[in-house]
């Protein structure tokens, strides 16, 4: 179930409204259903009364030897008349119905009666005829048009109305006939009303939702965009009280983080730069040490510093350099650098593909691409790169006749300044620093760089960009 359901709050939020103007729609529907049946059925009962009313007089002020004539005459199957020397029953009736009420009351402010004896008023659909035989309302012209009565609810066509009036002379008069129900409740124009009224909510709603959300969505993707870029500019402070405070409070976030950054890159720069004139001292001292087999010893050590000084160096511009991004040909770019390895006669090669167009920074995955078929030339005799497109990402393999790496190795090897090769020559391991300075570009591209060991032999350096 979980699945059908949205996951952004977009969504979410649009589907809580839905729910809630679906439950709203249908409320209120029922409610306009029910006080319109009770008020059309007041109405109906109100003419009932006033006929009640002026036909009861009429009985009441006409001899006692013509009120059976009279009864007799003015009783139809539509409307039952009976004349009753005693009280009758009209039990099973809905006593408190709107309609009852307001026949009870009209009926006894038109209709003197002796103390005690006041009119008394019945809605309901009883199980059998008041006078016995056939039902007045399931006979006759209206029992075909309507289908007879039905029960309490907005599905029942009518209701039988039982009205017992009492006379002077302490008979009753007895009436029942029916009130109509209001229809159905749901018609075309009903049915059109609701919908336009339901269109034009939930237009505003997702309006609303929209413009609520926005904010966040723009906040998700400055997130997303941070750990590519520090210098990304800072987003637009607008929206709720609290998206705009969390929208600063990220702008906030973004500068410390650029500052401390660029503090640790100017750390870095200095320190390596710093380290460069003692080096040149030493080198210069070791010149007068007369054993020349600890005298190149010195130079070796010396020598491998110096490099790890100038790769140091070397990262800290990487870092404090700021390439804008451009269209380029990736396929074109990583074709160059194999050309230009294959022109210094290393073992390089690559297949043609098609050109492969993306949002990049060229120089500086240009350098990264160097470091890994380098790297994979130096240890691995050969490098085959392979490139693979899909509509969201490219592929770029790497793949050597080396030895392979370790497994429990091949997480280590990214970190700066890790080395497999224990003997920490630089001729044979490096310094440590291409790999990582490698994955680190391909991390700012929005990419990732994973190493993984060949089934055939050799290693694979996988790099995967985004389109």
């Amino acid at each position: 179930m979980k699945r059908f359901l949205p996951r952004s709050l977009f969504g979410q939020t649009l589907l809580v409204l839905l729910a809630g103007l679906i439950v709203s729609l249908a409320a209120g529907w029922w409610i306009y259903s029910a006080d319109r049946e009770q008020a059309v059925r007041a109405v109906g009962g109100l003419a009932a009364a006033q006929r009640i009313a002026n036909l009861a007089r009429l009985v009441e002020e006409a001899p006692p030897d013509w009120r059976g004539r009279i009864v007799a005459a003015i009783s139809d199957r539509v409307f039952r008349v009976a004349l009753l020397d005693r009280r009758p029953d009209v039990a099973g009736g809905t006593e408190n119905s709107i309609a009852a009420e307001v026949i009870r009351d009209f009926l006894a402010a038109q209709l003197p009666s002796k103390p005690g004896e006041v009119p008394v008023v019945a809605v309901s659909a009883p199980e059998g005829p008041p006078f016995g035989g056939r039902h007045p309302m399931r006979t006759g012209p209206m029992a075909h048009g309507f289908g007879g009565f039905g029960g309490f609810g907005g599905f029942g066509m009518f209701r039988d109305l039982r009205v017992a009036v009492p006379l002077s002379d302490g008979r009753w008069l007895l009436f029942a006939t029916a009130l109509p129900d209001a229809g159905p409740a749901v018609s075309r124009r009903f049915l059109v009303s609701v919908g336009i009224m339901a269109v034009v909510i939930l237009a505003v709603s997702v309006w609303a939702v929209r413009r609520v959300t926005a904010p966040l969505a723009s906040l998700s993707r400055a997130a997303e965009r941070l750990g590519n870029d520090l210098a990304a500019p800072p987003i637009a402070e607008t929206g709720t009280v609290e998206t705009r405070r969390a929208s600063r409070a990220f702008n906030a976030m973004q500068r410390r983080l650029r500052a401390l950054v660029e503090n640790r890159t100017r750390m870095l720069a200095a320190i390596s730069h710093d380290l460069r004139t003692p080096l040149t001292m030493l080198r210069l001292r070791i010149e007068n040490v007369e054993d020349d087999s600890e005298r190149e010893k010195m130079l070796a050590t010396i020598a491998e510093m110096d490099s790890m000084v100038g790769a140091m160096l070397q990262l800290a511009r990487d870092e404090a350099r700021v390439e804008s991004r451009r269209s380029t040909d990736l396929a074109a770019l990583v074709q160059s650098v194999v050309d230009d390895m294959a022109d210094a006669g290393l073992a390089v090669a690559m297949a043609p593909v098609r050109p492969l167009v993306i949002e990049c920074r060229p120089e500086a995955l240009m350098r990264a691409l160097r470091n890994l078929i380098d790297n994979a030339v130096k240890h691995g005799e050969s490098a085959e790169i392979g490139i693979n497109a899909t509509s969201e990402a490219v592929e770029i393999t790497i793949d050597d006749q080396g030895p392979g790496i370790p497994e429990e190795e091949l997480a280590r090897v990214l970190e700066p300044f890790y080395r497999v090769e224990a003997s920490r020559s630089p001729e044979t391991g490096g310094i440590g620093l291409g790999l990582a300075i490698a994955q680190s570009t391909i991390e700012a591209h929005g990419g990732r760089l994973k190493l993984s060991n060949r089934a055939a032999g050799g290693l694979r350096a996988s790099v995967t960009l985004p389109r």
